[in-house]
Formats: structure tokens, sequence, C-alpha cells
């Protein structure tokens, strides 16, 4: 069977590790073409990754390339545009998170793939982290019983780009960032069970002097079976990523640390060279963590929608989840704005989803 051919959009930290996830365990792809905006910035990254061709134009890839997938690793405001022309050209689409800025960019890329014929998979790699995975596995087998709370967090000490902070490109903060991870996985644990209520508590702790976003959330959402999800997400936790969930049912509790239970536990007096991510210092005691895109999940879900695009299989997880995500979003934003419980559905709308928490007196109008 001939490999997919890829052309990944983005030259970030994001596209390094979907490139490390192409290269080492996909084979059935091939990454022909990359895109950034800057020309010398695609230039270097090609180079970098050994990748024949590359552009400062996502029109002139499309018309010059022959690539059957386009992923895209591009911040938060572009990914209707890139996916509205990739969808137009008759690619399918690999997208990170969150899948749009606002629910109506979100509705418009899921149309145009529909419309073109083409597959839209919503990157969200917790639902193929392999630990995760073993912990969703164990309640399939009965291990907890019947479920009645999920829990997930997902902190660090902030982004790597500038972008990130500015919320008029991000839609927001460590919930637009972060808090779509828990959201999601918990949809993927429950069989997309729908949330019928979420209430929130977000605060700007640490990055004040840089951005309006908030820096700490808590999210509790209700689900129709019954069963509550509380995400904690946070862009002031030092001392390198934290990555953890908790199921508990009437019958049993699984824990899963997706960082501190993969590394190595050094102590340098004069540090080294990369511990983990968002890790300030090696020196003294480290987690210094092994296999850390594999463990996340990047190449299982990489691998998957390539297979789909292979044997034209619908993904198992599609734009209409990542849209669920934000939908959910746009409730914390308004449960925080508005100090009250948010019922769903809920499509309030605003130029961004924090909006909904910054200015809910306008929000609502």
């Amino acid at each position: 069977m001939k490999r997919i051919k890829v052309a990944i959009l983005g030259a970030g930290f994001i596209a390094d590790i979907h490139l490390e996830s192409y290269t080492r365990f996909v084979p059935e792809a091939e990454l022909v073409a990359a895109y950034a905006r800057s020309a010398d910035k695609a230039k270097a990254f090609a180079e970098k990754h050994h990748i024949a061709q590359h552009f400062s134009s996502i029109d002139e890839l499309l018309k010059n390339t022959d690539v059957d997938v386009v992923d895209i690793c591009l911040p938060n405001f572009l990914h209707k545009e890139a996916t509205l022309k990739a969808a137009a050209a008759g690619k399918h689409i690999i997208i990170e998170k969150p899948l749009a800025v606002t629910l109506e960019e979100a509705d418009e890329m899921i149309a145009a793939c529909e419309k073109a014929g083409v597959k839209l998979m919503y990157a969200e790699e917790l639902c193929f982290a392999p630990k995760y995975e073993r912990a969703r596995q164990l309640v399939e087998e009965g291990a907890v019983g019947e479920m009645y709370m999920l829990k997930q967090s997902e902190k660090h000490s902030g982004p790597h780009s500038d972008w990130f902070y500015d919320i008029n490109q991000s839609g927001g903060g460590v919930l637009m960032d972060m808090g779509c991870h828990g959201i999601a996985w918990f949809r993927w644990m429950l069989k997309n069970s729908k949330a019928v209520s979420v209430t929130a508590s977000m605060k700007t702790v640490l990055h004040k002097g840089r951005t309006r976003g908030e820096d700490n959330s808590i999210v509790i959402i209700e689900f129709e079976n019954g069963v509550t999800g509380v995400v904690e997400n946070s862009w002031a936790k030092q001392g390198g990523m934290d990555d953890r969930s908790e199921i508990h049912g009437l019958d049993g509790v699984v824990y899963a640390d997706l960082f501190t239970g993969n590394s190595v536990l050094a102590y340098s007096k004069n540090g080294y060279g990369y511990a983990m991510e968002k890790t300030d210092t090696t020196i003294g005691w480290s987690f210094c963590i092994f296999e850390e895109a594999f463990n996340q999940g990047y190449p299982q879900e990489l691998k998957h929608f390539i297979d789909c695009v292979q044997h034209n299989r619908e993904p198992l997880v599609t734009g209409k989840d990542g849209r669920a995500v934000l939908e959910i979003i746009y409730a914390a934003y308004a449960a925080a704005g508005q100090g009250k419980k948010i019922s769903l559905p809920f499509n309030q709308k605003v130029e961004k989803p924090i909006d909904l928490w910054l200015h809910p007196t306008s929000a609502a109008k």
C-alpha cells in the first residue's frame, strides 16, 4: 500500500513533536512539505527535518504538492483558514487543539470538510496515550465498577510561544490551551455522554503582566450519565509538566500519572540538557523523561489517522468531538464570569471564548 504524503503546517514546538512521531513511529507516512508564515523559518524547519519542499504560503503549498494529508500545527486563530483551504483542495486534515477559536468557526470547518468529502480528525493525544488507555481498559474490564467521578489535571509554568498569551490570537488562557485535553478525555472515557452543566473558577496568578487570560482554572462538569468531571489546569505550576488523571468508581479507583511515573530520577550538581517539558533547571534532583512523545500518545494518534486515510475509515476522534469540547469551554468561561452553573447546550456568540469571563455582562447581551 502506498505511503500517505503529509504536509505539516507550522514550525513550532508541537510541529517538532509531530515530526518526531511520524519519523520514528509512522512509516506509512511520508513528510513531503512544510509551511511556516516566515520563509526563513519554513526553510530552517524543512532542513532540520529533511523535508524536500517548504513554503510560506498555504496556497502555494496546496497548488504545488500532491499531499494526501494536511497536519495543522498552527496558532488557534489560523485554524479556520488553514482548514478551509485544505478542505477545498481535497486534503484530509488532522488538526491540533483547540479545534477553533469560536463555535461558528468550528461549524464552518466541519461543514467544509463534510462538503469536500475529506476526513477531519481532532488531534487529542490523551485518547491515545498508552498509560491513559490502559486505565480506560481497566474500567472496561470492570475494575472500578460504576464510575461516579473523573479527574484530570495538566499544569506547567507557561507556554513556549508568545501568541498563547495574546487572547486575540488564542481565544483564552490555560483553559483553551490545556483544559481542552481533560474535557476531551472525559468524553472519551464516557463514550461521548453529553455534558449537561458546568461550573468554573478562574484566576490570573502568575502571568499578570503578560496576559489578560486566566493562568489557573478549575472546571466541574456534570454529564448526562451522572458522572462528574473535574479538570484542573495551570500555567503557574513550577518544576516541569504535570499530567495526571483519576478514575473513581463504586468498586475501585485508578490513578495514572503521565510523566513522573515514566522518568529516570536523577541528581546533578552541574545540570544537563533536557529533562522534560517546562523544566527550568536540571541542577539538583530532577525527573528525566524518556520517550516523551510516545508516552503522550502523539505517534499513536497520527498513526491512527494515517490508517484511516489508507483504509477509508472514520477517525475515532473527529471535528465534531472538538466542537463539543469547545462548547464546554464556552460554558466554563461563562460560569466563571457569571459565578453560577451554566446549563448545556450553550452557544453564546462572542468574538472569543474568554470574553464570557472577562466581559460577562457584555457577552450576555
